[in-house]
């Protein structure tokens, strides 16, 4: 069986993330063109209080949503591109950064690829739990960012309404929304 072989690789725009024109000859010998966008893998972590029953979500301004006219700001999880060799290093880096949390257990829940279509970002996904003690930090995000990050805590209860309500409409954060309640149940009890 013949296999998809890459013909040429164009770097079209280099900077935080890359844009290339990949030239692909298909199978059947015809080449197609695709556009992709590379910046590397990221982690998102949901971190939950289980004795308090809460969540910490960050709220932030996302230039995407913002272009497109749906909104200024973007409700999610704690997440950050992988700097690290691992992953979960990545992860408490921008639970203490974003929302001033140092955490210490991470449940994996999954890596997965975002939009394979078109980004070679895979996300790796992350439950983690926290207590009041566990914030050491006011977070807010890294000045030199300017991310401009608010942080909230929540009820899971509040959490989960969102969800249901379709106002939580950043995929990560309802992905880890879903996993906390399947493997954590009695957080809703």
């Amino acid at each position: 069986m013949k296999k998809h072989e890459l013909v040429s690789l164009e770097e079209k725009h280099k900077g935080w993330a890359s844009l290339c024109v990949a030239h692909i000859r298909l199978p059947d010998g015809k080449v197609i063109a695709r556009e992709i966008e590379d910046h590397g893998s990221a982690v998102a972590v949901l971190p939950y209080d289980p004795e308090r029953k809460t969540v910490v979500l960050v709220e932030q301004f996302r230039p995407a949503p913002f272009l497109t006219g749906a909104q200024d700001h973007t409700l999610e999880v704690v997440a950050g591109i992988v700097d690290e060799t691992a992953c979960a290093a990545a992860a408490r880096r921008e639970a203490l950064e974003e929302a001033g949390l140092q955490l210490d257990a991470l449940e994996h829940v999954a890596t997965a690829w975002t939009m394979p279509g078109i980004s070679t970002e895979k996300l790796t996904l992350y439950l983690a739990p926290y207590s009041r003690a566990d914030r050491v930090a006011e977070g807010g995000g890294v000045d030199a960012e300017d991310e401009n990050i608010r942080v909230i805590e929540m009820g899971v209860a509040d959490f989960v309404a969102l969800m249901a309500a379709g106002d939580l409409v950043d995929l990560k954060s309802l992905a880890l929304g879903q996993a906390l309640q399947l493997r954590h149940p009695e957080l809703l009890a």
